[in-house]
């Protein structure tokens, strides 16, 4: 089973390829929209997809075992990042397909998801290299398992968290782990 690393890189390579065929779709004489379609349809629901298992996967497990400052820093930034995709996602859908403001909104969603692929593989995936195999592994099996469990964005919650209470809420759900006493009912706690 791959690690969640490496899984996280194999996304971020189909995505490029993705938004590289809306380029090569757009740039044709006749832009088929069914062809655009078949290729931002999935795009944008696995990039929603992508964010929330991020969310609930792997930045969690970043803040636990990253140095302190810059993990939180780096949390905050993704989940602005992801936002940013989401926003982008939602103002697509809200516009007829090949229209001028079509094209823009998937603009802003590539540059988002540009910007932040570019910053998570240059820092957060760097590093995660650190933990230790066993969890890299677990949380690669995890983050497969989701993409199973939610085939469809309808059964994820892909609203913009604000960054700072989502790394407050699982700053204190990690303090609760750290706690032998505790119940482990944290604000995460099933998620």
């Amino acid at each position: 089973m791959p690690d969640i690393i490496e899984l996280i890189f194999d996304d971020h390579e189909w995505f490029r390829r993705q938004f590289a065929a809306l380029d090569e779709l757009k740039s044709r004489r006749r832009v088929e929209i069914t062809a655009v379609e078949a290729v931002w349809t999935p795009l944008a629901k696995r990039l929603d997809l992508h964010a929330a298992a991020e969310e609930e996967i792997f930045y969690p497990q970043l803040l636990r075992v990253g140095e302190d400052a810059e993990a939180e820093a780096e949390t905050l930034d993704a989940i602005g990042d992801h936002n940013d995709i989401r926003d982008g996602v939602r103002a697509a859908a809200g516009n007829p397909v090949l229209s001028e403001e079509w094209w823009a909104a998937v603009g802003r969603t590539r540059r988002a998801n540009d910007e932040h692929m570019a910053e998570e593989e240059r820092k957060g995936l760097a590093d995660f290299r650190t933990a230790p195999d066993d969890l890299r592994e677990s949380l690669g099996r995890r983050f497969a398992e989701y993409f199973l469990v939610h085939r469809t964005v309808s059964e994820v919650d892909t609203s913009d968290k604000d960054p700072k209470e989502y790394v407050r809420e699982i700053e204190e759900d990690l303090d609760e782990d750290d706690n032998p006493g505790s119940l482990r009912i944290g604000s995460l706690k099933g998620r």
